[in-house]
């Protein structure tokens, strides 16, 4: 495959991502003009339109879907290549940022965060923590880590894949004590902890079963603003609890808390790593790429 094959390639995948030429143009760093003509170009050797254009949208026509559906993961599988070889030919050093949920840092700390600083001890990672969605580009950091569903149009995501869910806990001896809840309105007569949100907002506990979501304002004595202090309070019999199900599967599995109404917090949408286009990325920068994308098909 021909370099000139490969950045048309890319054009394609990157117009269809982004939908439109001109934020194509800018990830790709070429004019708006030559990003048009190489797609005209392409689109006459290939003898098919790829793209449906008007002045206002731009969108993949039946045949481009295809095209893109079929191109898209040998693309990556090329760009992948390409990292690993030039991961082999300089040492990795310098420092990532990394703008994250702390839940979803929490995640991926031991089996990828952790890991790759054990196989590349010259780089220095710079994981910054917080609830709020930023400007990853005007922050200044490198990359972000955030459920796929919150992640900006204009960036490029890599989907890690993870089964996530909420979970509803509480202490053997408070359920033991109370009784358990059968569906999300019987909590309304329990002792639940209260969580409040980045933006001061109270938690409204989300569940979905069947076709049928509610949001749940619960009550209880106390309020707090951070998941692990949920955690303990629930350890501790305070009251129910809403927490990320990966922050207690310990927990459950050693008995020290117990699940409930698991059948209506179904999986929610996988974290993704995201970052903007760049050209010449750092060698720190394509080995955390190529460490992600294996952790994220292991």
């Amino acid at each position: 495959m021909t370099r000139s094959v490969l950045a048309d390639l890319d054009a394609v995948l990157s117009i269809a991502r982004l939908g439109s030429f001109r934020a194509a143009a800018l990830d790709l760093g070429i004019s708006t003009t030559a990003l048009s003509n190489a797609i005209a170009k392409l689109e006459q050797r290939l003898g098919i339109r790829l793209f449906n254009r008007t002045t206002r949208s731009v969108s993949l026509t039946e045949a481009g879907k295809t095209f893109v559906e079929r191109v898209g993961p040998a693309v990556t599988d090329i760009h992948d290549a390409m990292l690993a070889a030039q991961s082999l030919q300089e040492v990795p050093t310098g420092t990532l940022r990394i703008n994250a949920f702390a839940t979803a840092a929490r995640e991926v700390m031991e089996p990828l965060i952790l890991s790759f600083l054990q196989r590349h001890p010259q780089v220095h990672v710079d994981l910054v923590t917080e609830g709020r969605i930023i400007d990853i580009v005007a922050a200044g950091f490198d990359l972000g880590l955030r459920p796929a569903d919150l992640v900006p149009a204009d960036m490029i995501a890599l989907p890690l894949g993870l089964r996530r869910s909420n979970a509803v806990v509480a202490s053997p001896q408070f359920l033991q004590t109370h009784g358990r809840p059968a569906i999300p309105t019987d909590l309304y007569r329990f002792r639940c902890i209260r969580a409040r949100l980045p933006n001061n907002a109270l938690l409204r506990w989300k569940f979905e079963k069947d076709g049928e979501a509610m949001q749940i304002d619960v009550q209880g004595s106390i309020t707090l603003d951070e998941p692990s202090l949920v955690k303990i309070a629930a350890q501790n019999g305070v009251g129910l609890g809403y927490v990320m199900e990966a922050d207690v599967r310990e927990d459950i599995a050693a008995g020290r808390l117990v699940r409930v109404l698991e059948d209506w917090t179904p999986s929610l949408a996988p974290l993704a790593l995201y970052y903007p286009g760049r050209k010449n990325p750092p060698a720190a920068f394509t080995a955390f790429l190529q460490a992600a994308r294996e952790y994220a098909r292991n």
